[in-house]
């Protein structure tokens, strides 16, 4: 899961509600029950709080929010929860775009967040690029952003999300939903498609593995099934010169860039140590250094 959220400046938390968190296995007790009382409306939506995160459902579910690259980003129940080593795939898909700006006068690059969940990727990349909110009149965005998704639930929450930024969400399988036009148009793919291979979804935490859907999570046999019929099709999608990048593990990054090459894509893959994050970055041959 991701790692815990910011503490808040909200008066302590009552000592038995820490108690009874902390006799649930929750390591950070303190924090997350400063983070549910400075949530909760009402004594009775604190009780309703405590007792569906003692039961296991994962923190930003009974929150509502996740924090994500200085972002709070909705989360709702049963979608998957943002994982913060994910804030890596975002840095590098900020650089990328960035280098495919056309100014002011031409028209901006187009960006697809696949897998979407809730949006977090495609909200976080949208903030990086545009910069900070004006306080006036807001200025258009710098980038024409779309999502997909196959769950119902991620993508009416992927559409809140994604509002601030114009972003359109489609529900569907991968590409088959995007607009036909975007054939060929598309300077960025970014991917956080499921890796887990299918044997080790009974290894994650009780809170992934029974209150996240597993449609999120598992990636076949050898956790790679998603990624390598993104990386099959990419090539259709992409503009010359542009990049799909996938979050994968260190681990399966050779593979994931195997399939990268049998895509016809140029490859390298980038690292995080600190976050325990690879991305796997494949370039249409058109642009590739």
């Amino acid at each position: 899961m991701s790692l815990p959220l910011p503490a808040t400046t909200a008066a302590p938390a009552p000592a038995g509600l820490v108690t009874r968190l902390r006799a649930a296995g929750c390591v950070f007790a303190e924090d997350e029950a400063r983070l549910l009382v400075s949530t909760a409306r009402t004594p009775s939506d604190l009780a309703a709080m405590a007792d569906r995160r003692i039961a296991g459902f994962p923190l930003e579910q009974v929150l509502g929010w996740a924090e994500f690259c200085g972002l709070r980003i909705a989360v709702d129940p049963g979608v998957f929860v943002p994982r913060r080593r994910t804030e890596f795939l975002v840095r590098q898909a900020a650089a990328l775009v960035r280098t495919r700006s056309r100014g002011a006068a031409g028209p901006r690059p187009v960006v697809v967040d696949l897998c979407c969940g809730t949006g977090a990727v495609g909200a976080a990349l949208a903030a990086a690029v545009n910069g900070p909110a004006p306080s006036t009149s807001p200025l258009p965005p710098r980038i024409d952003l779309y999502a997909t998704d196959i769950e119902p639930a991620a993508v009416r929450c992927a559409r809140r999300n994604l509002r601030p930024a114009a972003g359109q969400v489609y529900e569907g399988d991968l590409y088959a939903p995007l607009p036909p036009a975007l054939r060929g148009r598309v300077d960025l793919l970014v991917v956080n498609a499921p890796y887990v291979p299918t044997d080790a979804i009974g290894l994650l935490p009780p809170e992934a593995r029974d209150h996240e859907p597993r449609v999120a999570l598992d990636g076949g046999t050898d956790g790679l099934d998603v990624q390598r019929r993104v990386a099959a099709d990419a090539l259709r999608w992409l503009a010359p010169g542009g990049h799909l990048l996938i979050e994968t593990s260190e681990r399966q990054a050779p593979h994931t860039l195997e399939a990268f090459r049998r895509g016809g894509l140029v490859t390298r893959s980038a690292a995080d140590d600190d976050l325990g994050a690879t991305v796997a970055i494949g370039t249409s041959p058109a642009g590739a250094p």
